[in-house]
């Protein structure tokens, strides 16, 4: 099983980037830092956005273990073993909910929202626990 990152991700970051160059055009004038704030807004709105297209998968599973995406793009395997507790994070704050999957590994915690799953995270935690069992 593997979840990867929504199609639209990526698109919408690189409008973003696109869009900050516009209103760089319109309101940076002849001012250079606001034109280098913006050249370094968009810059990292573009290799996020490629991040998202040279590494769609975020999360493999199988019935050995997960492979989870950490920093830009490599990927660690877990063993199911390795794996201490799988939940879903829900917060709200200020009017808005937001639902993360949380692999605990121990040393380290796994973090994944909806939007790089392609899927509910309740939903991912339900599969990832039946292949667990």
């Amino acid at each position: 099983m593997q979840w990867r990152v929504k199609p639209v991700l990526p698109v919408t970051k690189l409008i973003a980037a696109v869009a900050v160059a516009a209103l760089a055009a319109v309101f940076a004038g002849a001012d250079p830092v606001r034109w280098a704030l913006a050249g370094v807004t968009g810059c990292g709105l573009v290799v996020w956005a490629l991040r998202d297209v040279l590494v769609p998968v975020r999360l493999t599973a199988d019935a050995d273990g997960v492979t989870v995406v950490t920093g830009f793009a490599r990927r660690r395997h877990l063993r199911w073993s390795e794996v201490e507790r799988l939940r879903v994070d829900r917060t709200a704050r200020r009017g808005l909910r937001s639902e993360l999957l949380e692999i605990d590994a121990g040393d380290a915690i796994y973090l994944f929202s909806a939007h790089e799953l392609g899927a509910a995270p309740e939903d991912v935690r339900t599969a990832l626990a039946s292949l667990r069992a």
